[in-house]
């Protein structure tokens, strides 16, 4: 065997042996793999049904992939050193999901990052033996470079209006395409279309083209071929283009960043060539983004044969004329940068310089592309765009609110976390103010609230560890070997920064990149031999794959029965459609719910389901049914908000107010933000105080008027919260008074014997305009109130006698009444 790319000579590389096929195998179901996962929404781990099978069949295909890799690496297992015991330490990361199973906030949520935590380990494991063969590591960094500009490409098809074209394509391997076309590739936002193509996120989207930019940078400077060299120069317009046409300010914000970081690693020549390359596509995107933005926008209204290749002959040509440069720059002016720049090279800081004037330089562009003439070159919209980069504009602000939000929930769920799906189960409860997201926007403060400080020190100890080792690796290394696998550190460093922004490991296929990525970053690692736990050969390999098989098989077995019970959910919603037949509708969803009793969609359904019979024949079985099932499901979902909403439906349904009013105020806490909820509270309190009052039970109106009016109590201050919300903070959904909280807020602190309460609540819902019945029941009471504590408002009293001649008897009647 040859030596290794870097590292201790004790991992060789399999360069020169004769591979097996198994091999083969193996490196072809890896790039299948990374060419299917994309096209799957990127695996969106999103709180639906509609997102689960595609990511619990991946999961099934990384556990076949970690048998065959079993099969052919069970030999290569040692544990004699840190790399080895690298493969035992990324094991902790699913395990402290399993962990965090004891205080989830969603069990079913949770059981899906266990699976995708999984999913990464897999990756690790693969890509840490698989990826230290020299031929090996070339065919999937190829592959991911092809898939890459695949994905690139498949965006821009959208962009030209050509979305059944791209759709014809993914339909044999999509399951996204509905109506022959890619759902949400090109999408429309408060801030205009934007370019999503497979991932239907235009930041996350963002961050891929960031790392897949320095990641064509590098093969540009890096090719020993014309062809090469010329081809990824001839990417980067379409890169840069997309990037820009993605509207992500937070890609624009992280490129300049991640950029400076990757300079550090290159020697002065590199270094100015990447910058040369970065600025000469750089500026030629600028240049042809107007005339492609408008293209865009015109033929995603209406096509045009003729204006789809207008857009591609600028774009071929732009990237052609890029492509030629690059062949050109490799072939004749990075021979004399090496040459004049070597022996400065040599020098230990001679890295630093460039990188430190490259942020200058950014800086200054910056600065002419958004506030100078310069930017009139930019479409519109990427103008707006550039001119919004600040500290006081909402996004920041909003993301500032999630983290802030983020440490309240760590507050309560410090040790082992709120488990998978935390944030998107919480958040109601700890946020700031009526915001909606089901992602923190940032992937580290996401995981830190999942797994809890325990978790989350291995997640980073991990982490670190690894980028730590490489970069000894890569600084004892020659210039070849470290060019063998810093593709892996373009590509996890540019996700991993960016994903400080924003949730793009939601997307598993961004998980998949990294996770992979790190693992080719561990094969070349400074490597050492741990004496201390060194186990014998045999005894390593016995003890290592029997756990890691055991541990692929549960995996498998579990992934397949989540993708039965996936299907059945998704089955029961077509039949639910086309059909009224309840044992057709509830088949599929009792095989869903024999697999996963508390899967959300199922249990809300099959609930639904027998709401609807019961309301038609009051069988009370189906209603004791309704309930049994919701309460069993709420122990697993306690944050589930529809869950909650079926149940007390289900109460009301069947003339139990005081049940369902006792749902309401059990988890008024977790929806305070929500002012259906709040309403609902007041009015229902309001309904049960006065039905008790009828009754004469007046303990029992006090109660419920107490709870009801504490309601709009909190309703009022956090609307006092929502008025100090900075200049720029959006305040989220509607969160205000509504005429019917005002009217029974006042009429209950009036029977409360509190008329200044009562006043001061109706005082809010007063209008001008006093025709509607409930704004002159409203002024009504507020007068009564007024008279309670001896005053009088003759103005608005002869206002209420315009609309209701008997306004002045009908307010003393009330004033005079005693509770």
């Amino acid at each position: 065997m040859s030596n290794p790319v870097y590292g201790k000579k004790a991992a060789a590389s399999r360069n020169g042996e004769t591979r097996s096929a198994l091999f083969w195998v193996l490196i072809s179901g890896i790039i299948l793999f990374l060419a299917w996962t994309p096209f799957q929404t990127a695996l969106f781990n999103g709180p639906e049904l509609q997102f689960e099978k595609p990511i619990f069949w991946a999961a099934i295909l990384a556990t076949l992939l970690l048998f065959l890799w079993i099969a052919q690496f069970y030999k290569s297992i040692q544990l004699k050193d840190e790399r080895d015991w690298l493969a035992v330490g990324v094991l902790l990361l699913p395990l402290t999901y399993i962990l965090s199973l004891i205080s989830a906030a969603s069990h079913s949520l949770a059981m899906n990052m266990i699976i995708i935590n999984c999913i990464y380990a897999i990756m690790f494991i693969i890509g840490l033996y698989v990826l230290r063969d020299k031929l090996g590591n070339r065919i999937i960094q190829s592959a991911i470079m092809a898939v890459a500009y695949l994905i690139v490409g498949f965006g821009l098809l959208h962009w030209f209006g050509q979305g059944k074209t791209a759709g014809a394509i993914a339909k044999w391997f999509s399951n996204t395409v509905f109506n022959g076309t890619y759902t949400h590739a090109v999408m429309t936002d408060s801030n205009g279309l934007r370019l999503t193509s497979v991932f239907q996120y235009a930041n996350t989207y963002a961050a891929f083209l960031m790392a897949f930019l320095f990641a064509a940078v590098f093969y540009a400077t890096t090719s020993k071929k014309w062809y090469g060299q010329a081809f990824h120069s001839f990417m980067l317009v379409p890169i840069i283009l997309s990037l820009l046409l993605t509207l992500s300010r937070g890609g624009l914000v992280m490129l300049p960043v991640v950029f400076v970081l990757l300079l550090l690693f290159l020697k002065p020549a590199k270094q100015l060539l990447w910058i040369l390359y970065c600025g000469i596509a750089g500026v030629t995107s600028l240049i042809i983004s107007k005339p492609v933005t408008e293209l865009g926008l015109s033929l995603n209204e209406v096509f045009s044969g003729s204006g789809a290749l207008k857009g591609w002959a600028i774009l071929f040509g732009s990237s052609a004329i890029v492509g030629l440069l690059g062949w050109v720059m490799q072939s004749f002016i990075a021979p004399k940068l090496e040459q004049v720049l070597g022996s400065w090279s040599s020098k230990k800081t001679s890295n630093l310089w460039i990188p430190l004037g490259s942020v200058i330089i950014g800086g200054l562009l910056i600065f002419l592309f958004s506030g100078t003439g310069l930017k009139n070159i930019l479409p519109q919209s990427i103008s707006i765009r550039l001119e919004n980069i600040n500290f006081n504009q909402h996004s920041v602000l909003e993301r500032f609110t999630f983290y802030k939000d983020a440490m309240k929930v760590l507050a309560d769920y410090p040790v082992i976390g709120a488990g998978g799906g935390a944030w998107a189960s919480l958040y109601e409860q700890y946020q700031n103010n009526p915001y909606t997201s089901r992602q923190a926007h940032n992937f580290f403060l996401q995981y830190l609230i999942e797994v809890g400080i325990v978790g989350f020190v291995i997640f980073m100890s991990f982490i670190l560890y690894t980028f730590y080792k490489y970069i000894r690796g890569y600084i004892k290394s020659s210039e070849e070997e470290r060019n063998s696998h810093f593709l892996y550190l373009i590509i996890v460093l540019s996700i991993l920064i960016h994903s400080i922004l924003d949730f793009n490991l939601s997307y598993v296929f961004m998980g998949i990149l990294v996770f992979l990525g790190l693992g080719g970053m561990a094969a070349v690692m400074d490597n050492k031999p741990v004496k201390k736990w060194s186990l014998k050969d045999s005894t390593a390999r016995g003890v290592y794959n029997a756990l890691v098989g055991l541990c692929a098989i549960l995996v498998m077995i579990t992934s397949i029965r989540y993708v039965q019970a996936a299907d059945s959910g998704m089955e029961a919603r077509r039949v639910v459609q086309v059909s009224t037949s309840f044992e057709e509708i509830k088949a599929p969803l009792d095989k869903d719910l024999s697999i996963r009793p508390s899967h959300p969609d199922s249990v809300l359904l099959t609930a639904s389901l027998y709401q609807t019979v019961y309301k038609q024949n009051q069988d009370e079985n189906f209603y004791n049914a309704s309930v049994a099932l919701l309460n069993k499901a709420l122990k697993d979902e306690p944050y589930n908000k529809s869950m909650l909403k079926s149940l007390i439906e289900s109460y009301e349904m069947k003339q139990e107010p005081e049940r369902a009013y006792e749902v309401l105020i059990n988890n008024a806490h977790k929806f305070k933000w929500d002012i259906t909820w709040s309403e609902q509270i007041i009015n229902k309190g309001y309904d049960l105080g006065t039905k008790a009052l009828g009754t004469g039970d007046t303990a029992t109106k006090d109660k419920y008027f107490k709870q009801a009016t504490e309601a709009f109590a909190e309703v009022q201050t956090g609307i006092q919260h929502l008025a100090t919300l900075p200049e720029g903070q959006l305040q989220g959904r509607p969160f205000e008074n509504t005429p019917d909280m005002i009217l029974h807020a006042g009429k209950m602190y009036f029977m409360m014997n509190q008329p200044e309460q009562s006043e001061n609540a109706l005082k809010k819902g007063i209008q001008d305009d006093l025709s509607p019945t409930s704004a002159q029941e409203i002024v009504r009471w507020y007068l009564a109130a007024l008279q309670k504590q001896g005053q009088n408002d003759e103005v608005l009293l002869e206002k209420l006698k315009q609309v209701d001649p008997n306004a002045e008897q009908n307010v003393k009647q009330l004033s005079d009444i005693q509770f």
